[in-house]
């Protein structure tokens, strides 16, 4: 019984142990460990890729609460630690429900054989662009559970930058931007010439644009 029940332990069904029990040889014990290795291993993976998905967009919802309970839409500094983001370039229309739950994005990350996790965010080359809305490109970024090759990812990050949270409908994001213009004009920084855009909360999670969250991102230089 004790047997039994450490073979049980290690998730081993009653057919599987009777090898073990019947053969008693380490040939049957070896063969049976490593096929139970091999898919506990899998299991695993399995497990590890779905808490990271759930933990992150957790993450982001309470993020979002925390935002919205407390109305932050002030002009923060911050420094970017410098980290990695898989990528894609795509053309842009200014529609952000299309941009955002991305299907090209979506067939891109499964042709590379991994998963995505955390806050979709758009990287625009021409903060004047992104503000006069004729932006024609946009670089969507996302992390990614599994690691990437060297020529999926971009580098972020390393710098000082402007954050500033916007609560409501994407097309009223240019009110951040504009907020943040001005605070640098006052206390002395040049923006850009880049800048990003974190959907914290945006059609993933409700359709209730007013309670959609965005963090603009812009790099900051002193002038």
């Amino acid at each position: 019984v004790p047997i039994i029940k450490y073979y049980k332990q290690m998730g081993f069904k009653l057919e599987e142990m009777k090898s073990f029990l019947d053969g008693n040889t380490y040939w049957a014990c070896e063969k049976g460990f490593r096929e139970k290795i091999d898919e506990l291993k899998e299991l695993e993976n399995e497990i590890y890729l779905k808490y990271t998905s759930v933990k992150d967009w957790y993450d982001l919802v309470l993020e979002a609460e925390s935002v919205i309970d407390n109305n932050v839409q002030e002009v923060s500094v911050k420094y970017l630690e410098p980290t990695s983001y898989c990528f894609l370039d795509q053309n842009f229309n200014f529609n952000f429900m299309e941009s955002i739950i991305n299907i090209e994005w979506t067939n891109y990350i499964e042709k590379i054989n991994n998963a995505i996790t955390g806050p979709v965010m758009h990287s625009f080359s021409s903060l004047r662009e992104r503000m006069e809305k004729s932006s024609k490109r946009v670089r969507i970024m996302q992390n990614t559970i599994l690691e990437c090759r060297e020529c999926e990812i971009m580098k972020f990050g390393g710098h000082m930058a402007a954050s500033c949270y916007h609560i409501g409908p994407h097309e009223t994001i240019n009110e951040a931007y504009e907020k943040i213009c001005q605070w640098g004009e006052k206390h002395g920084y040049s923006l850009g010439p880049q800048t990003y855009e974190r959907y914290v909360t945006d059609y993933w999670t409700t359709r209730n644009k007013d309670q959609f969250v965005t963090e603009i991102i812009i790099p900051i230089v002193r002038s």
